[in-house]
């Protein structure tokens, strides 16, 4: 029987049960969530497996690979620099990226590269680990592509390539012409547990990810039906993302598996010390959720700048995903990509990780929550562990 160790605010208990439950239903390996509403921290949970190999049990500080919440510091990163003026969000990528307008991209704006509306979702050859951790090059690389789109005429997410299109604004624009990990860790990071580039020290404590096969029985909502936010009358929705992952020859397989980790999938070090400004972060629970914290209370970006950015820039069929998702200035919000109980689905924002991980802020519950764990989920549109957080945290705010 696993044991949860932290603290809980007995008014946030749902949080806890529902946290415990998952470990004793079996679909958690290790893991991590934190809550803070009104400001204040108060869900700071932990417990399990953090290497399954070794037996090392998950503690307070331990790091854990967040996957595409990574993409949330990315964008704050370049919605900082332009609301400090160094360039214009609907303005042309070519203004501070000349390169940029070869091959037909010549309208595309800085918004679109925000929003995944470049059409650039993947590369067009087989880009391997030790390559993507320059990400000058494979930034040139994608200026030299050719769209799959028409930028701005339709959206799709770009799994991998967002974090060299949306960082090359971070690496151009910011002084010293910083990686996306250092701009984070010099403007809003500090002292936090967020690392996109992790030192030695921090990838050896780390959580160890763990994959699961697909069961007939996992993470299928209770009764039966469909997930929470599918459409009704398409019951074939998943199936038909899941067979996109594995076909070789789809959209979403060429976006989310290109570059390809290499070995050790993302435990590889080469991958972790990289920092991919897409899917390269390893963080604790508590930072993250602090870091949607310190956004929702207007401590990172001007409320203008944040209240602009979550607005839905696209939303609808997803070109790469196959489902409906929707995004502001990077990111997401609640569609089958991001889900979100009734009571935020007007206000949240933030991002999902593959494996089941998520971090979410909401001005209007002044709410931030963090879930990250390591035994990858089967959810390929949406993980229910991290839905069944969302919805007690929400729970619990009303009276």
């Amino acid at each position: 029987m696993t044991t949860v160790e932290g603290t809980c605010d007995p008014a946030f208990s749902g949080v806890r049960d529902v946290f415990e439950r998952n470990f004793a239903e079996g679909r958690e390996l290790g893991a991590a969530v934190a809550v803070y509403a009104g400001g204040r921290k108060v869900v700071d949970l932990w417990g399990g497996v953090a290497d399954r190999r070794t037996g090392r049990a998950w503690e307070a500080g331990t790091p854990c690979f967040a996957f595409s919440c990574t993409k949330a510091l990315t964008a704050t990163a370049a919605l900082l620099l332009a609301e400090r003026g160094a360039y214009d969000v609907d303005g042309p990528v070519t203004d501070w990226w000349p390169e940029y307008g070869a091959r037909g991209k010549e309208g595309t704006t800085a918004a679109h590269l925000l929003s995944h509306q470049a059409g650039l979702p993947a590369f067009a050859r087989s880009v391997s680990a030790e390559e993507a951790a320059d990400a000058p090059a494979r930034a040139a690389e994608l200026a030299g592509q050719e769209p799959e789109w028409t930028p701005g005429e339709g959206h799709g997410y770009h799994a991998l390539t967002y974090g060299w299109l949306a960082g090359e604004i971070v690496r151009r624009l910011s002084p010293g012409n910083r990686t996306v990990g250092e701009f984070v860790r010099d403007e809003f990071a500090g002292d936090r547990d967020l690392w996109i580039g992790s030192p030695d020290d921090v990838i050896e404590r780390a959580a160890k990810l763990t994959a699961r096969r697909p069961t007939a029985s996992s993470d299928a909502p209770a009764g039966g039906g469909t997930t929470p936010g599918a459409p009704s009358g398409d019951d074939n929705i998943l199936s038909r993302l899941a067979n996109a992952y594995t076909d070789p020859g789809s959209g979403f397989n060429r976006a989310i598996n290109n570059p390809h980790p290499g070995k050790g999938g993302y435990n590889n070090p080469v991958v972790l010390r990289a920092g991919w400004p897409a899917a390269g972060m390893l963080t604790t629970a508590p930072a993250l959720a602090g870091f949607y914290r310190d956004l929702v209370a207007e401590r990172i970006l001007r409320p203008e700048t944040l209240h602009e950015a979550i607005k839905p820039r696209v939303s609808g069929p997803d070109r790469t995903m196959l489902v409906d998702s929707a995004f502001g200035l990077g990111y997401m919000r609640p569609a089958m990509t991001f889900f979100v109980p009734a009571a935020g689905r007007e206000s949240a924002f933030g991002h999902t990780g593959a494996g089941g991980s998520i971090g979410l802020g909401d001005i209007e519950a002044d709410l931030a929550v963090a879930y990250l764990p390591n035994l990858m989920g089967d959810q390929l549109s949406g993980d229910l562990r991290a839905y069944g957080v969302l919805e007690a945290a929400y729970g619990a705010l009303t009276p």
